[in-house]
């Protein structure tokens, strides 16, 4: 059971809006107000972004296949310096997904690693990403691939401030 890695290709599309579509609903179960509401054709939506993605320069789509299968991806962007977040050049890892049949195979840290040579290629110093306080799982993997717990990102709703 062999995993190949390369690059997203236009056809891939239906698999990754399939995926990213189950990324949108996974974080909107983890908290409704936080995370958008998927749409009933945010397969097709989700397809449409990372296709989109697929042509801009800075931007690194990755896939791992399995038996000719696509199992995961991961989407990242080169960024420039951001003073909002305090943040010179750096890589922005936005999604990883790994269709759960492939999980605890390796296909995760695959993607992970495979990506960070394709940032450190281009000249990112480091890569930053965001993950929702209740996905243990991917913090494990994140962690076991060398990245740290820096920020924590907290929300709340304007409507709660009438309440006070």
């Amino acid at each position: 059971m062999s995993i190949t890695l390369r690059p997203a290709r236009v056809e891939d599309g239906p698999a990754l809006g399939r995926m990213g579509g189950a990324l949108v609903r996974l974080h909107h179960s983890y908290d409704a107000q936080r995370f958008m509401q998927p749409a009933e054709d945010v397969e097709s939506g989700y397809q449409w972004w990372l296709s989109r993605e697929l042509k801009r320069q800075g931007a690194v789509v990755l896939v791992a296949e399995r038996d000719g299968a696509v199992v995961g991806y991961v989407y990242a962007t080169v960024e420039g310096r951001d003073w909002n977040a305090l943040l010179d050049a750096h890589g922005a890892l936005h999604d990883i997904w790994v269709e759960p049949a492939a999980r605890g195979s390796g296909v995760g840290g695959l993607l992970l690693e495979e990506l960070v040579r394709q940032l450190r290629a281009r000249g990112v110093p480091r890569i930053i990403l965001m993950t929702a306080t209740q996905n243990e799982p991917a913090q494990r993997l994140f962690a076991k691939h060398g990245w740290r717990a820096t920020m924590v990102e907290m929300t709340r709703e304007v409507e709660d401030s009438e309440k006070e």
